[in-house]
């Protein structure tokens, strides 16, 4: 299965795949620097499938240090941002 929904994510090969143009700006990134930071493991995602009620979505959440940018893919492909509260302890423990 693949198709490009015109909200900047896409499906190639079964999995949810975010346009970098998309993703770099929620996490303070330009394209190259999200980049970069994917290839030394900086940027962190995890995928979750919906179920019962929310089958056919899927939850994608993003990490780059103290930043996090969490949306939900709804049937459609549309990409619905899901807030993230992030404590100032946490925030404060990140060192660039």
């Amino acid at each position: 299965m693949s198709g490009h929904f015109p909200t900047g994510a896409s499906i190639v090969d079964d999995e949810l795949v975010v346009d970098a143009e998309v993703l770099a700006p929620k996490l303070g990134l330009s394209v190259e620097a999200l980049k970069e930071n994917m290839r030394k493991g900086l940027v962190t995602s995890i995928a979750e499938t919906g179920v019962d009620e929310d089958a056919g979505r899927a939850r994608l959440t993003f990490r780059y240090g103290p930043r996090i940018w969490r949306v939900v893919v709804e049937t459609d492909g549309t990409l619905v941002e899901d807030p993230v509260a992030v404590s100032k302890e946490a925030r404060a423990s990140f060192v660039a």
